[in-house]
């Protein structure tokens, strides 16, 4: 089978299409014929360098996978050959990723990808909608009418908390970066848009919910807006981040709110082989929203290639991709 292999970590490390041998799946496992996959920015991290969380050898990425079960192992009840499925699924640490023709992987990571979705729709929601339904319904505990602040709504995990918290009864506001990406995240379901390089994230938040604040901040920047995000938060609020924090935000503002900071990992069943039954079970319910038309993959107009994954990963870090980016694989 052809897969696109790193020899060594770094961030102008090309990739090289090579055969490698295939395998059967052993117990637990599923063998998918990969169809799509698509960039994260945890695969431009770990090409970077991020050698803790690699695969090991040859180093093959990607964590989303969409496929054909080819052959299931040992104890697999959920899946059958034929079954289209999707799932965050390798790509880090002990689990091979999905830029190959051929995939093994725990078939607890897994679910039926939406029968509305194509395979490369499909292959761009798995790891972005995990961590918004991490940070939204496992830890947030978003409530019908409650305020909801996503930042980067047109981005790759935002474009999903948008539609994600409309679809538990939110209020949704979100930041773009233009009027072209406010009409987007209008058609996703934002009820208010703010260009937060025309305000700051303590002005709107003042302005537009009458100085009361959020109820709950989803962060997908981190940097400087954790400690913004915080002082825009309600009584009560919770903030919610999927971004390693570099410094020290000041607490301060939680105390005198009696507010709450979470943060959210995703790869954590990955990397720990704890609790791998979670996303297939999350998967399930995304993969009914996308059906029930609650939630649509957000794709970059441009899809890639096995051979032009450089192109791709470029793409990503270029910040030009308005959505997620899919790769074509078979």
């Amino acid at each position: 089978m052809k897969a696109a292999i790193l020899k060594q970590l770094g961030p102008l490390e090309p990739f090289h299409l090579v055969d490698l041998p295939t395998r059967s799946p052993g117990a637990g496992e599923v063998s998918i014929k990969v169809r799509a996959t698509s960039i994260n920015v945890v695969d431009t991290k770990i090409r970077a360098g991020m050698g803790d969380i690699a695969p090991a050898g040859d180093i093959v990425l990607g964590c989303d996978v969409a496929g054909i079960i080819e052959a299931v192992g040992p104890g697999v009840t959920r899946f059958a050959i034929g079954d289209e499925v999707y799932g965050c699924a390798g790509g880090v640490k002990g689990r091979d990723g999905a830029y190959r023709e051929q995939m093994i992987t725990d078939a607890r990571l897994l679910a039926k990808k939406p029968t509305s979705c194509t395979f490369e729709q499909a292959a761009a929601l798995p790891l972005v909608s995990i961590t918004a339904w991490e940070a939204l319904v496992d830890r947030a505990q978003v409530k019908p009418g409650e305020t909801v602040l996503v930042h980067g709504g047109t981005g790759g995990v935002g474009h999903i908390g948008v539609q994600l918290a409309k679809a538990l009864g939110a209020i949704v506001h979100t930041t773009v970066s233009s009027d072209e990406k406010a009409q987007l995240a209008k058609k996703l379901g934002a009820d208010v848009t703010i260009n937060y390089r025309a305000r700051q994230v303590v002005q709107y938040a003042a302005e537009e919910t009458n100085g009361r604040g959020y109820d709950v901040v989803f962060d997908t920047v981190g940097s400087d807006n954790i400690a913004a995000s915080l002082e825009a938060l309600a009584v009560n609020g919770r903030c919610v981040s999927i971004v390693s924090l570099h410094t020290s935000p000041d607490l301060s503002a939680l105390h005198m709110k009696n507010a709450r900071l979470d943060l959210v990992l995703m790869l954590i069943p990955m990397l720990t082989g704890e609790g791998l039954e979670r996303h297939g079970f999350i998967l399930e319910n995304v993969a009914r929203l996308v059906d029930a038309g609650r939630i649509q993959p957000l794709l970059d107009d441009r899809v890639y290639s096995l051979d032009e994954l450089i192109l791709a990963h470029d793409h990503l870090a270029s910040g030009a991709a308005i959505g997620k980016i899919a790769v074509r694989v078979s």
